[in-house]
């Protein structure tokens, strides 16, 4: 816990400018216009093999069931995707790509079908987080599924342009069944449960027998199910939630979030497997994006890595 410990001190220093740089091992590259997600890594940089996959998936059943589901046209937000070939965040496209990495090498010693992606309060981007991570997995050819866990105020599909009638809610009640509510995204191997109609009992719906079967049989169809949950300190939803998940992400807002109310909200997950903390809309001052500049953006550079997104 010592280095997530020392990544929501970073939040607290940055935000009271205290501190001059970030500590070596936090992964801080900025982007442009956008928020840009930092990684406080629990392990060193992995390589990864290209055949890893986080779960295991048995193609002729999975292609069956999501041909029964809905295939609606999706027109994702630019603005919020750093994999949008409108976007011009190259380096937090690579962030996002850093995360996944260390999250691969970790479920090669542990179980990580069901990640739960949460925050302290809201506002700290972790729906941007949540959406961006599932596709950099997409990119790794994974299959994918994006589930909106806030019942109360769900956003993910804003994210994607998708509709929202039916979802994770009108599931839980009993209104719906699997297929009337997972969307496939253009390409196949991305695919979204919105949260729904906001409901009051959310908490009730979530603590249900009908959700803890819903993700263990998602999983046992997509190599990652990615859960965005409420923020921990407005409602207890996040903590049910990662009884049902393999691993917990952790956001903050660098230069927003105090110290003291991160440390509070993420000491409820250190017994439910806090994978680390993502420290979003770092401040490019403080970080070595400067450094790569040319690299990420030169398209005239005489390596081609000007290309790479």
């Amino acid at each position: 816990m010592s280095r997530i410990h020392e990544a929501l001190r970073k939040a607290a220093q940055e935000r009271t400018k205290h501190a001059d740089r970030i500590p070596t091992e936090l992964v801080d590259l900025p982007e442009k216009g956008m928020p840009s997600p930092s990684v406080m890594p629990t392990i060193p940089d992995p390589i990864v093999p290209d055949n890893l996959s986080v779960g295991t998936s048995a193609f002729p059943q999975i292609e069956q069931f999501l041909a029964r589901c809905t295939h609606p046209v999706w027109n994702i937000e630019p603005k919020l995707s750093v994999f949008s070939s409108e976007s011009a965040s190259l380096e937090g496209a690579e962030r996002f790509r850093t995360l996944r990495s260390r999250l691969l090498q970790i479920s090669v010693d542990q179980p990580l079908h069901r990640i739960l992606v949460t925050s302290s309060v809201a506002g700290e981007g972790k729906t941007f987080v949540a959406a961006n991570l599932g596709q950099s997995f997409v990119q790794a050819n994974r299959r994918v599924l994006l589930v909106d866990g806030d019942l109360r105020a769900p956003r993910l599909h804003f994210h994607f342009g998708a509709q929202p009638e039916l979802g994770l809610s009108e599931f839980l009640r009993g209104d719906a069944d699997e297929t009337q509510i997972l969307q496939v995204g253009p390409e196949g191997n991305l695919c979204l449960i919105s949260g729904g109609r906001p409901v009051s009992n959310a908490s009730e719906l979530l603590h249900s027998e009908r959700m803890k079967r819903l993700l263990e049989s998602m999983s046992q169809m997509f190599d990652c199910v990615i859960v965005d949950s409420p923020p921990a300190l407005a409602v207890y939803d996040a903590s049910i939630l990662a009884d049902m998940c393999d691993g917990v992400l952790f956001v903050v807002r660098a230069g927003q979030t105090d110290f003291d109310v991160a440390e509070r909200a993420s000491s409820e997950f250190r017994n439910k497997n806090l994978l680390g903390v993502v420290l979003n809309r770092v401040s490019e001052s403080d970080t070595y994006g400067k450094y790569y500049g040319h690299y990420y953006h030169n398209p005239n550079s005489g390596n081609g890595a000007g290309k790479r997104a």
